[in-house]
Order: C-alpha cells, then structure tokens, then sequence
C-alpha cells in the first residue's frame, strides 16, 4: 500500500529462439549496455538531472541512462524487466518485491521532510475538523501510510474519515471541485492544489514524521553483483550531486536545472528542496544502521512492512535483510 503511485500486474514471458551464435552475441551486447535508471518528478530523484547535465557520470567513468517516466510507469518498467534500478519510496520497494520483481534498496536519495501533505479546504484547519468527512487521496500509495501515521497522533482511526481514491496527479482538481474537505498528496501536486484553491493549507506534513517516507534507488541483485564497480560509482556521484545542491553558491545553478526539467521556474522549485532533505553518502550510511524507528532505513521500512501486512497489500511480512543491501556504503 506504500506507494508514490501503484504498480500495475505482470508476467514474465521467455523466449528462446535465437541460434547459440546469436545468443552469444546478445550477451556480450547485454554485457555493454549501460546501467538503466528509471526516474520521475520527486525532487529527490529529479537531483540526479544535475550529475546528468554537468556529465559527472561520464567523468566518473560509468555508463548509466536515466529514464524519465511519471511515477508509476517507472515502476511497471522496472517490474517488467526494462530497467536495473527505479527510483521509489522505500514503501514502494517492499511493494514491488512482494509481486516477485527482485529488488534490493542499495542507494538513499532522501527523506520527505514535508513535501509530502494532507491539505485542507478553507475552514478546515486540523486533523479533527476532518471527522466524518472526505480526503481525496490514491489509496494504497504512500499519502494513505501518511494520513493514516496523522491520525494515529491525533487519537483517530481510518474509519473516522472517508477516503475517495483520487489520482494523486488529479489531487488540486478535486480539491478544487470542492467536493473533498482535504487531499493527500506530495510535490509538485500538493502545491499546485494550494494555488487552486485560495486558503486551502497544510494541516499534516512529512515534516511530522521525518524518516516515515525513505526515497531510494532499488536495483535487482543481479545487476549489483555484476556491475558493483559501476554502482560505486553512481554513489560517489550522488555525493557530490548533494554537494553541489547544498552549496550556496551553486545552488541556483542546480535549481535552475531542477526546475527546468520539471517544467517550474527556480523560485518556485526552491521551496521543495527544503520539504526533501537530501542524504549525502555519510548519512545515507547512518541510515543503514538496524535500528528501530525513522533514523533508520529498517526501522522505517519495518513500519511500512507492518502498514502493508494490517492493510492487506500482501500477506506475508517481507525480509528486510533481503529487501535492504548497504553493499555500496561499505
């Protein structure tokens, strides 16, 4: 249920026809292409188009494309084979693996540190007022995890809402139409639906709940073990990519390409960069770190885990020590 947006059905199809020439040949070919990445529009994710426009990873010495796809799309082209890695919430990456696509969570992007929002309609100003009324939000993905942690802390229960399963790109519409007392919903979305509707505001943020909503870079096994030199890398790009994101001085360099790809203007970008709280390689490592609780990758994961099980999203609680590898931080 932990999603940024869902991930649709799929079957594996094999097949075998090629002469044994040929199937070698495909192999070496296999062996040449680069490293696939599918991407979307979370600021965390969007970051990596700096390392990509200022050709750090040709620097660096590592074929990788990046594919740029809405949330879910990137999903269903992971699970369907077309990429070694996709970038999700952690959530999302137990998700996926429950669907049988084999994945591990080998590289943090970030933590959502507010850009992930329950926002209200004019009039409604806390999590009580929304008793008994509608909340726009696409069920099972990562927002529902987000309302329901929201109305645990204020003494409520799900029941004590109604949830409309809403697209969460179609969120600031319905919020509009006025007929929803609130939508649930991350950036870009959650701040265009704020335009929309004059006085509508947060009244629940990730910022709540640092650590609740983990981004990451899940990878098949695979792909690890046999390109671990060219992901060691991607990871040292990464650090400086968060670097150069952080500085002040480059910073409005790095918004302008953020923005730009977004289809925002760099003061408008800004303030998501400060609801996404970017780990750099040192934090990314204290993550790793077994513990209970946000700080850590597996203490997070292990609440998504447990929200999946009580929700029926799968049956079986995943292993973490499977689903999250810190091969790259050692």
């Amino acid at each position: 249920m932990l999603f940024r947006m869902k991930v649709s059905s799929f079957k594996k199809l094999i097949t075998a026809t090629a002469i044994p020439l040929a199937f070698a040949l495909s192999s070496v070919n296999a062996a040449a292409e680069p490293l696939k990445i599918g991407y979307s529009d979370w600021p965390g994710f969007v970051a990596f188009q700096v390392a990509i426009d200022k050709g750090w990873f040709k620097e660096a010495g590592v074929d990788v494309k990046f594919e740029w796809f809405d949330y879910s799309a990137s999903m269903d082209a992971y699970t369907a084979g077309k990429l070694d890695a996709v970038m999700v919430t952690n959530g999302d990456a137990l998700v996926v693996g429950s669907g049988g696509a084999k994945n591990v969570m080998v590289l943090i992007t970030d933590y959502s540190n507010g850009n992930d929002m329950i926002i209200g309609k004019p009039g409604i100003k806390t999590l009580a007022d929304l008793k008994g009324k509608k909340i726009g939000l696409e069920t099972g993905f990562v927002e529902h995890l987000m309302l329901l942690n929201a109305l645990e802390k204020a003494g409520m229960k799900e029941s004590d809402v109604a949830i409309v399963n809403t697209k969460t790109n179609e969120t600031p519409q319905a919020l509009a139409s006025g007929q929803l007392a609130a939508i649930a919903a991350w950036q870009p979305n959650s701040g265009q639906a704020m335009k929309l509707v004059p006085g509508a505001k947060p009244i629940y943020t990730s910022a709540q709940a640092p650590g609740l909503i983990y981004d990451v870079i899940a990878a098949t096994p695979g792909s690890i073990s046999t390109h671990k030199a060219e992901w060691a890398k991607v990871l040292k790009v990464w650090d400086k990519t968060v670097a150069y994101i952080n500085d002040p001085k480059t910073q409005p360099d790095a918004l302008k390409i953020m923005s730009q790809k977004v289809g925002l203007k760099p003061e408008a970008y800004k303030p998501l960069l400060k609801g996404t709280k970017l780990l750099n390689v040192a934090e990314g490592k204290a993550a790793y770190v077994k513990a209970d609780g946000f700080k850590s990758l597996y203490g997070s994961s292990k609440i998504a885990d447990d929200f999946n099980v009580k929700y029926g999203v799968y049956k079986t609680a995943q292993d973490l020590g499977k689903a999250i590898d810190p091969v790259l931080y050692q």
